[in-house]
């Protein structure tokens, strides 16, 4: 499976890795990447330049700069190469980053076809095609814990495919501005969940990248 050739925004890139959109930018100040000059002021990374920021937090900064300048020029020397030895101790699967984000990169294609919006239907809130539910809506239900098997429960009209479209569409395509709450965009909650107290620094705890 090959990456599709083409340029994504920061967030999509962050998206496909599975990074912060900031540290996609903070790689790009610091010229972790070589990337080209942006046109008209924007920001646009490349299949190589994804491998080479997902090579970077995966391994890169447990390198010197010396070395991990030798790793992204024997890359891009050899686009097709499986693994290469980063130093005496480290070998690099190349391949399998390369898989990785051609699975990513697919899934978010896919996620662009399956999702649609128009001024009909929740006055232009995002929605899966032929269905009135709101992608934002199901991302946001995931990142607070609701589970597939509950998502599926109360919209029946999805599939397990689906939420991970929406979850991976979210973020390639952020809202600006303030986030508004399900009341203020007029959802209804289908379902509420009790959560000890004791469990919320649990849930609030950052995880680990």
């Amino acid at each position: 499976m090959n990456l599709l050739h083409r340029e994504y925004t920061p967030a999509e890139a962050a998206a496909v890795i599975g990074i912060s959109v900031k540290s996609v930018h903070n790689a790009i100040d610091k010229q972790v990447i070589s990337m080209r000059e942006p046109r008209i002021g924007r920001r646009t990374l490349t299949d190589n330049d994804l491998l080479g920021l997902k090579l970077w937090y995966g391994v890169g900064s447990i390198l010197s700069a010396e070395r991990r300048k030798r790793l992204f020029e024997t890359i891009a020397n050899d686009p097709e190469i499986e693994t290469l030895r980063a130093d005496d101790y480290l070998i690099v699967d190349v391949a399998r980053a390369r898989t990785q984000l051609a699975v990513r990169a697919d899934t978010l294609r896919e996620a662009e076809s399956a999702i649609h919006s128009t001024k009909d239907i929740l006055s232009g809130e995002p929605v899966f095609k032929n269905t009135r539910v709101p992608v934002r809506a199901i991302a946001a239900m995931r990142s607070q814990g609701n589970s597939v098997e509950e998502l599926l429960e109360g919209y029946p009209s999805l599939t397990a495919r689906m939420i991970e479209f929406a979850e991976i569409w979210t973020a390639a395509h952020p809202a600006r501005g303030r986030p508004k709450t399900l009341s203020e965009r007029g959802w209804k909650v289908k379902s509420t969940k009790r959560i000890p107290l004791n469990a919320i620094g649990k849930l609030s705890r950052p995880k680990s990248i």
